[in-house]
């Protein structure tokens, strides 16, 4: 059937369009939503590929139209999200992204702290990641660098931390610059960083090829148990620290 092939690109736009809503919250300054958005879209993200493959209506438009999704979802959101975060934690921050028109306003009038920019770092080297996971071969059955939707969830997770589980020393740390300034550098090199990260992809569901895959998930499971959404920062971290011990495991032949 000819809209068969269409199914996961129709999923890979509801994953741009929950990406296009976020962007709308978080430049509104609403970053709870915008992280709602984002784990949906996330969502999305995962399951357009196994539609692709349970299909078996893999194309090279399919490729591209989920990067550009990606792009947005896990890229642009958290740029902006980090941008609003500097934006609070620097002095005299806490201004909103005026939404008002002015015409007869300066183009070199700012509302902002322009240092606060620096969180944009992540939408580029974002975009520079997706670009690369494109024309790279051995991204195949493994990642080189952290994946954008990874990166996207740990930016996301310092609004939620801050909201839902506050305490004076976690804000303190979550809002300072030098700190989130040194996170936004950290992530930015890690997107892109000559690392192999293993894939939550599964070729078949038996335990002796997926035994890192199945171990991850129960530790996540258990960490968010434990610790809610201060578990999604020591989740990436145990992620690449899991890659880096363990390497990534090979499909079975």
């Amino acid at each position: 059937m000819v809209l068969k092939k269409h199914i996961p690109n129709l999923i890979t736009l509801l994953n741009l369009l929950s990406g296009t809503i976020a962007v709308l919250f978080a430049v509104q300054g609403h970053l709870i939503m915008a992280a709602v958005f984002v784990a949906l879209g996330i969502f999305f993200d995962f399951f357009d590929g196994l539609a692709a493959r349970a299909l078996d209506v893999k194309s090279e438009v399919g490729l591209q139209l989920d990067s550009l999704a990606d792009a947005v979802t896990s890229g642009v959101v958290p740029g902006i999200v980090m941008y609003q975060m500097l934006n609070k934690a620097l002095p005299g921050g806490g201004q909103e992204i005026s939404t008002e028109w002015a015409a007869d306003t300066s183009f070199l009038e700012w509302d902002f702290n322009t240092t606060a920019l620096v969180g944009l770092l992540i939408t580029l080297a974002s975009a520079y990641r997706l670009a690369k996971f494109n024309v790279d071969e051995r991204q195949t059955d493994s990642f080189i660098g952290l994946p954008t939707p990874a990166n996207a969830l740990l930016i996301l997770s310092l609004p939620l931390i801050l909201t839902y589980q506050p305490g004076e020393i976690v804000s303190s740390l979550i809002l300072n610059e030098w700190f989130l300034i040194g996170l936004t550098l950290v992530s930015c090199y890690f997107l892109n960083a000559e690392i192999k990260l293993f894939a939550l992809k599964f070729s078949d569901w038996s335990f002796q090829h997926n035994k890192l895959r199945y171990l991850f998930i129960l530790l996540c499971l258990l960490l968010v148990i434990f610790l809610q959404f201060a578990a999604i920062p020591v989740i990436i971290v145990s992620y690449v620290l899991l890659s880096l011990i363990f390497g990534d495991q090979k499909k079975p032949a």
